[in-house]
């Protein structure tokens, strides 16, 4: 019987053991590059986080990080219903919900109204929380910012009410107004245009 030779690392478990080795550590690009060997190793950093649950943050879950920065929190895995979503249900309740965080408003890419330093990240939130019996299904779910998610952990906050809005929208300075306006003739161009013409 012939000794077998020992399997080469791919490129993922040379990441998974060099972002274990280094918790709480700021690592850039070039180093998870050169670790994993190979052009791909963005994919498998994602891969990481997504789909074995790494808690692996950058400059968009945090302020203090730089682009091309990333950071393992802890070794702790993220749960796997948050992880367990498929893309066509994030891709529905994200257009769903605007592309805007549920709770602060915040829109996909702007810089966040509450941390200048960061741009605002999507996740999707339960309405109830998992640990309270809610489900993955999409109408208990909605779009979270990471800086909303950081400290909304079983929150079960309901959507605001039109009247709701309306009365803040009537209290708010004119400036104010319009640029409420302004967003809702461009998230809604062709219903304005009907509006306008009636």
């Amino acid at each position: 019987m012939t000794a077998k030779k020992p399997r080469k690392k791919g490129s993922k478990a040379k990441l998974r053991d060099f972002l274990t080795a280094n918790v709480g550590v700021i690592l850039d690009s070039k180093a998870l590059s050169e670790v994993a060997g190979t052009s791909e190793w963005g994919r498998r950093v994602r891969e990481l986080r997504n789909e074995e649950g790494m808690n692996i943050v950058t400059h968009n879950d945090r302020s203090d990080l730089k682009p091309g920065q990333y950071m393992v929190i802890n070794l702790k895995p993220l749960p796997a219903f948050e992880r367990g979503i498929s893309k066509e249900t994030r891709a529905f309740v994200l257009d769903r919900n605007g592309f805007t965080c549920q709770m602060c408003g915040a829109a996909a890419g702007e810089p966040h109204p509450y941390d200048a330093g960061r741009k605002t990240r999507l996740h999707l939130g339960h309405t109830v929380d998992k640990s309270m019996g809610g489900t993955d299904d999409p109408s208990n779910l909605r779009a979270i910012c990471s800086v909303c998610n950081e400290g909304a952990s079983n929150l079960t906050l309901s959507r605001p009410q039109a009247i709701k809005l309306l009365a803040q929208i009537r209290r708010a300075p004119s400036g104010d107004q319009l640029e409420v306006l302004k967003w809702i003739l461009q998230k809604f161009p062709e219903q304005a245009k009907k509006l306008l013409k009636e």
